[in-house]
């Protein structure tokens, strides 16, 4: 296995994961669990991929991704915002109806190849060996995906609409009683959650897996979720977690390659595997999560009280 090719493909294979959990993490920053990542994610990969093959280009590809994200989402803050209805059926149903709705929209585009989403190679830097094929030899949203960890992190920490994000998962009464919108709040952080999964999901029909396939996700959006919880809810683990488990993911595929003798089924179910135990562990320390975690999360909010 090449040690230049293996990091470069972590990369990629990262690349949509830490996109739709950097999105999870400002949404349950703000008091609100959505459980349909997964939905959201393979929703944004036709919607990108129907609006790449048909415009001919990938970035408004991956605009069309963003917004069919951002509107799924929205379903869901209509339901859990406006409705109250709980959370977790919701979000659980929101993943469900997403994979119906990709199912019927990919019907006409299987098959089909996209437009190609060009790499960014810088001259002379690009052809350093091992650092330029590594640092220097992806496409630009993979550049994006590490600014966006930058841009989450400085705006949940550092400014003044983060400090509100944090008030309103941390106690949404007394957010409210000091004159905040609560629910404003959380509907503009739901639909930022959902179109960073449609982009993510946009990533893998565009540029991982250049095609449409019912379902081709498969279980991205949960382990987003899942790495929100491992990452403590901090943008910066959310990188480490992402990348980590891409990782795992290259190093399966690799392993098959390989012809390792180990049957492809448990390769296959390593990432998910991993996944479950590591949630396992984070749940095991149970003051360690009750101090992380948003203190609203999954609460409904009423304004009249």
């Amino acid at each position: 296995m090449d040690p230049t090719l293996l990091i470069a493909s972590l990369m990629v294979a990262s690349t949509p994961i830490l996109l739709a959990a950097l999105g999870e993490l400002v949404v349950e920053k703000s008091g609100v669990l959505n459980l349909g990542v997964e939905g959201m994610m393979i929703v944004g990969a036709i919607c990108g991929f129907a609006m790449a093959v048909e415009t001919g280009s990938p970035v408004l590809g991956f605009i069309g991704a963003a917004i069919g994200g951002a509107l799924l989402s929205l379903v869901f803050a209509l339901l859990t915002q406006i409705l109250l209805a709980n959370q977790v059926a919701t979000g659980l149903a929101l993943t469900l109806f997403g994979l119906g709705l990709s199912a019927l929209i990919g019907q006409s585009y299987s098959g089909q190849r996209p437009p190609q989403t060009a790499k960014l190679d810088l001259p002379v830097i690009s052809d350093i060996p091992f650092i330029g094929p590594v640092l220097f030899g992806h496409d630009w949203v993979v550049y994006f995906s590490l600014l966006l960890v930058g841009l989450v992190w400085w705006a949940i920490n550092r400014t003044r609409a983060g400090l509100i994000l944090r008030a309103v998962g941390e106690n949404h009464d007394a957010a409210h009683a000091l004159g905040y919108k609560v629910v404003g709040v959380r509907i503009a952080a739901i639909a930022f959650g959902g179109a960073c999964a449609g982009l993510g999901g946009a990533y893998i029909s565009l540029v991982r897996v250049p095609q449409w396939t019912e379902g081709m996700t498969a279980g991205a959006g949960w382990i987003a979720l899942a790495i929100v919880v491992f990452a403590a809810w901090r943008a910066g683990r959310v990188l480490l977690g992402a990348y980590l488990f891409g990782g795992i993911t290259v190093l399966q595929l690799n392993l098959q390659a390989a012809g390792v003798k180990i049957p492809v089924e448990y390769l296959s179910m390593s990432p998910y595997l991993i996944t479950i135990l590591v949630l396992v562990i984070m749940s095991s320390d149970r003051t360690r999560a009750k101090v992380n975690a948003p203190a609203s999360l999954g609460r409904p909010f009423h304004a009249a009280a």
